[in-house]
């Protein structure tokens, strides 16, 4: 009886250790904060597959790149741009050929009232508004996206006294739902999930009008020889994460 019952044991230890990860690990990982919402939906099926824990911090893009220059622990960087991943690979401090493109993102003008924005952004030539929130230009390519936008549609020098500035995108978000700001330029996944918008009134930048939003990610040269690094970034390569982003409006 005794021997039966310590066969079981021993079937059963085995069996729960081939589902667990020999080198379960923890890794440091810089998300651009338009990423925010889907990443947290990422984070949590990547660690129940492999065992390993991610340690998210959200930011905007260009302090992201000051902090990882000064050695911020950070192992994998998902940036919102794919010209400051090059830098950090030009500087050494992100691992040669482990660039790749894991999203595009869409710029909304959106405001948390109904009605508000129409479905061409008319309203950015009206006088309904006194605040409009864009992320800071230098620091986030949404931001960016966004006087470029305001460029192509000849509004920049009437919309300059109304503009406010948030650090990152998610500033700029939390802006318009506090009602500091009537609307402002955002990341569709921020509003909008599973098909529609969430929210509000909202008009869809068409994408002719700035450049692409074309978002990176990169292996951080700290962590060259992680295989969690590895299978994270493997992970976001997989349909079950891009189904996640589509989700969220990503293309």
């Amino acid at each position: 009886m005794k021997k039966t019952l310590l066969t079981c044991l021993t079937a059963l230890i085995s069996g729960m250790l081939a589902f667990t990860p020999a080198f379960a690990d923890e890794l440091g990982v810089a998300v651009a904060a338009n990423f925010t919402a889907p990443m947290r939906l990422i984070a949590q099926g990547f660690e129940a597959d492999s065992g390993h824990k991610l340690r998210l911090s959200y930011g905007s893009t260009g302090k992201f790149y000051a902090q990882i220059r000064n050695g911020a622990p950070f192992d994998v960087f998902l940036s919102a741009d794919n010209t400051t991943t090059l830098r950090l690979e030009n500087d050494g401090l992100a691992v040669a050929g482990s660039r790749f493109i894991y999203a595009t993102g869409r710029l909304v003008l959106w405001s948390a009232q109904p009605g508000l924005v129409d479905g061409t952004g008319a309203v950015l030539k009206s006088q309904s508004f006194r605040h409009l929130a864009i992320a800071a230009p230098k620091l986030a390519p949404y931001g960016a996206a966004a006087i470029q936008t305001m460029q192509g549609l000849g509004l920049i020098n009437s919309l300059q006294a109304r503009l406010v500035q948030g650090e990152s995108i998610g500033q700029a978000y939390s802006f318009v739902v506090s009602g500091n700001a009537e609307l402002g330029f955002v990341a569709m996944s921020q509003v909008f999930q599973d098909g529609k918008f969430k929210s509000g009134s909202a008009w869809t930048v068409p994408s002719k009008l700035h450049k692409p939003i074309v978002q990176e990610a990169a292996l951080l040269t700290r962590a060259k020889d992680s295989r969690a690094a590895a299978e994270f970034l493997s992970y976001l390569k997989s349909a079950p994460a891009k189904a996640v982003m589509l989700s969220f409006g990503y293309q």
